[in-house]
């Protein structure tokens, strides 16, 4: 089998980082699929030879897809990458009711129809966890078992992938053919130390809060109230409020040790923290820079995420900050994606 002959569709396909992944793992993505305007601009803006449909998956019949299945003469991977803020233990709200908790049955719309050859899920640790066997996933992988899908499901850190970040995610990969693994990263205790901080962003120009490079429109950093520029001024690399003279905290802060990470610096030779959609925002977690005095940027969150250097994004400075922390780290699909190659070259 020959690379370009396993055809990737990317259902919630988001800014493109699963997908740019996977064309880096030597795959055709063919097709792409989400909600969200901005992040489809972004899409099409790298992308641009795939065809993308801007639309709620709930809204778009499986048959959509037929124009590009005739001849099937490839096997195909299905993601099915839904937004996970319904199950993330960041969201403390109740979380029973909401309409996104369907999007993975939906998906499982398209995998009942069209029995693609692979299926990949990335999703937040806390997924496995909701409501159990009558949670999303649960309902899934019954769905998958009644297809006749093997599949095998972990818990894995970016880190040993070679992404610089401390970002744990939930992957399932599917396959009516046996040994379909998740594979391990390179990276850890036995293998290549951990990428850092200073190996992802260290090469970038300086520039001040509020500011955007000349030559990159993408390396823009948010602007920063005086009393956040006090703060962050007070605040070492690696460090956090802990720092802070008295004058400078906040009153909910006050006697209480939680939450440490906002208002924190990074620390040039360690990992990021786990990027979030608010990454480019100094006061939603340890998104300051290691020693200037600002919020990481657009392009360095992009770097930490590990997307390539010259991928453009679109919208404002707020929605592009969502783009990338909701992103699969394209390093960590790329290796995803080259097990995948492996296990069908054996198969196909």
């Amino acid at each position: 089998m020959t690379s370009s002959q396993l055809r990737v569709f990317d259902f919630f396909s988001g800014c493109g980082g699963t997908s740019i992944g996977f064309v880096q793992a030597g795959m055709d993505v063919a097709f792409a699929l989400d909600f969200d305007s901005d992040a489809s601009t972004t899409y099409k803006l790298n992308l641009p030879h795939v065809q993308l449909i801007a639309s709620d998956i709930r809204n778009v019949d499986a048959e959509v897809l037929a124009p590009l299945m005739r001849p099937r003469a490839a096997p195909l991977l299905f993601c099915g990458c839904a937004p996970c803020q319904p199950f993330s233990k960041q969201n403390r709200q109740t979380r029973t009711h909401d309409p996104r908790r369907s999007l993975l049955m939906n998906f499982g719309r398209f995998v009942s129809h069209w029995k693609p050859e692979y299926i990949f899920v990335e999703n937040v640790p806390g997924l496995q966890n909701v409501d159990n066997d009558d949670g999303p996933l649960g309902e899934f992988t019954a769905l998958l078992e009644k297809l006749g899908y093997q599949y095998s499901i972990d818990v894995v850190s970016a880190l040993s992938y070679g992404v610089p970040q401390t970002r744990k995610r939930l992957i399932l990969l599917a396959s009516f053919e046996p040994g379909l693994e998740i594979p391990p990263g390179p990276h850890g205790s036995d293998g290549l130390p951990p990428s850092t901080v200073r190996d992802w962003i260290g090469w970038l120009p300086p520039i001040n809060a509020g500011e955007t490079n000349g030559v990159d429109p993408d390396h823009r950093a948010a602007q920063l109230s005086k009393l956040n520029l006090a703060r962050i001024k007070a605040t070492p690399e690696g460090g956090g409020r802990e720092s802070w003279p008295k004058r400078l905290w906040l009153d909910c802060h006050r006697g209480y040790t939680g939450h440490s990470d906002v208002y924190g610096r990074l620390a040039w030779d360690r990992p990021a923290a786990g990027l979030t959609t608010r990454c480019i925002s100094y006061s939603n977690g340890r998104f300051g820079h290691p020693n200037q005095n600002r919020a990481i940027s657009v392009r360095e969150a992009a770097c930490l995420q590990t997307f390539p250097t010259d991928y453009r994004f679109n919208g404002s400075l707020e929605s592009k900050g969502r783009q990338i922390g909701n992103a699969v780290p394209p390093l960590m699909a790329k290796a995803i994606g080259e097990a995948v190659m492996k296990h069908a070259q054996k198969y196909t």
